[in-house]
């Protein structure tokens, strides 16, 4: 089983969480990442999300299919918000259920990598002088490297 959603809502973690776990039988490991705006000590003061519909879900469901084959996954959850975001709120989650905690982590990396590099989202940083876009990043693009 797999959920996905993309969403402008805020998502409670801890709700989010324990519902994951209750249907994960026969997990021996569930790993959980939540990704967080930053502020960088205040030159950021917010983000904006940008997504097509459809095309998104699509792309982050084929990354997911390739997780549970790849790692043997029981179950995995993925939600990404979208829309303006403040300091400190959650932009994503990732959740993944395995026998092992070794593929639930592999997992759960694997999809927080493509997730960062090739899932189709566009980002503005909203800072004091304005908004600009958010950038490719060489570290993210390096990290796909391992899969």
């Amino acid at each position: 089983m797999m959920r996905l959603s993309v969403q402008e809502n805020a998502f409670d973690f801890g709700a989010e969480a324990n519902a994951f776990a209750a249907g994960a039988a026969g997990a021996g490991a569930i790993v959980t990442f939540t990704g967080l705006v930053r502020d960088d000590g205040g030159a950021v003061q917010g983000l904006m999300i940008e997504h097509y519909p459809g095309m998104t879900e699509r792309a982050i469901a084929a990354m997911m299919t390739e997780a549970f084959r790849r790692f043997g996954l029981l179950d995995a959850l993925v939600i990404h918000r979208f829309g303006r975001l403040g300091p400190a709120d959650a932009i994503m989650m990732v959740a993944t259920a395995a026998a092992h905690r070794a593929d639930a982590f592999a997992a759960a990396e694997f999809l927080m990598d493509y997730l960062k590099s090739r899932a189709p989202f566009w980002k503005q940083e909203i800072g004091p002088q304005g908004a600009k876009w958010v950038a490719a990043k060489v570290q993210d693009e390096t990290a796909l490297k391992r899969w």
